[in-house]
């Protein structure tokens, strides 16, 4: 009886230990917002390189690195003091990127190049550049580090690393304009978004072959609207949201049987999202729009709105 009335009261309290951060990158302003994960407001605004977009945080969560796209830089900022540290080398156009499980090493897409850059951050040097398909722009990192996933928007496939041999191994054809791709917590799938395609295909990451498609229709959204961007899971992968850019919706879908459950209207355009540590907030970026939907996991429906800086991109959440 004593464990029902501890569980109870603890999943009827707010932990504050998990309220934590969520930082923005917003490409038009060339800043981070900090928004307050418990108050649901922009706390901080760091200045950053020329159009930043994709963002991650080390490990301990005492670095940030931002893809500086029109500096063709990562930089490196100290989270406590939005000092930026020094720059990586990263290639041209960096676009989006994924940290390796090793803290080490950033893989990088390099969207004017045609490559993706592996970076190592601790000796700041280069260690590889992997030929790709034309115009790289999402990636994603298996749970085992073992591969590494670019996807290519002209050439329409995603492509499969090989962390250890630093090789392509295999090349998987998606629908026109994959943008994101995010392998299950588990990392027996990988799922990927097609923005013009209009579609998520997910794939069994043994094999590579395709396991299913999942496609979207929104009443009263016309279908080229209809374009698919981000990916978040859940960390038990029995649920995904899709961010479905211009028609200003993130699809809930069972991941288990690939059925869309509810569409939850955002602010327009929306791009990429981030949980907080428990999951009991999503936040989305809406470009157009210039802020920031805190979207109620549990409820599935839009709780605030948050203005933050000119076309925000991406996102990232800090403990």
């Amino acid at each position: 009886m004593k464990r029902l009335i501890l569980t109870a009261w603890l999943l009827s309290t707010p932990i504050q230990a998990w309220a934590g951060e969520i930082w923005v990158s917003n490409e038009k302003d060339n800043t981070i917002s900090v928004i307050d994960a418990d108050t649901l407001e922009v706390v901080r605004t760091y200045q950053t390189g020329e159009r930043p977009r994709g963002i991650t945080f080390s490990r301990d969560f005492s670095r940030l690195y931002i893809c500086a796209s029109d500096s063709d830089s990562v930089q490196v900022m100290n989270p406590e003091t939005g000092e930026i540290l020094y720059d990586l080398p990263s290639g041209e156009d960096p676009e989006q990127f994924v940290l390796h499980p090793n803290d080490r090493h950033l893989y990088i897409a390099n969207e004017d190049d045609a490559v993706t850059t592996v970076v190592d951050t601790e000796t700041r040097t280069v260690v590889a550049q992997i030929d790709v398909g034309v115009e790289p722009e999402g990636m994603a990192v298996s749970p085992d580090g073992k591969i590494v996933v670019t996807t290519s928007e002209t050439t329409n496939m995603a492509h499969w690393i090989d962390t250890e041999k630093l090789a392509l191994f295999a090349n998987s054809l998606v629908d026109q304009r994959p943008r994101h791709a995010e392998f299950t917590h588990d990392g027996k799938q990988l799922w990927v978004s097609a923005e013009i395609g209009g579609t998520v295909t997910v794939f069994d990451t043994a094999t590579q072959a395709e396991v299913a498609k999942i496609g979207f229709q929104v009443r009263g959204v016309h279908p080229d609207s209809v374009q698919p961007v981000g990916i978040r899971l859940t960390g038990d992968d029995t649920r995904a949201f899709v961010a479905l850019g211009p028609a200003n919706r993130v699809a809930v879908v069972d991941a288990r049987t690939f059925e869309v459950e509810k569409y939850v209207l955002v602010g327009h355009r929306v791009w990429h999202m981030a949980f907080t540590g428990d999951e009991r907030y999503l936040f989305t970026t809406n470009g157009v729009s210039g802020d920031v939907t805190v979207i109620d996991v549990a409820g599935l429906k839009p709780v605030k709105s948050i203005k933050v800086g000119r076309f925000p991109w991406g996102v990232a959440y800090r403990p």
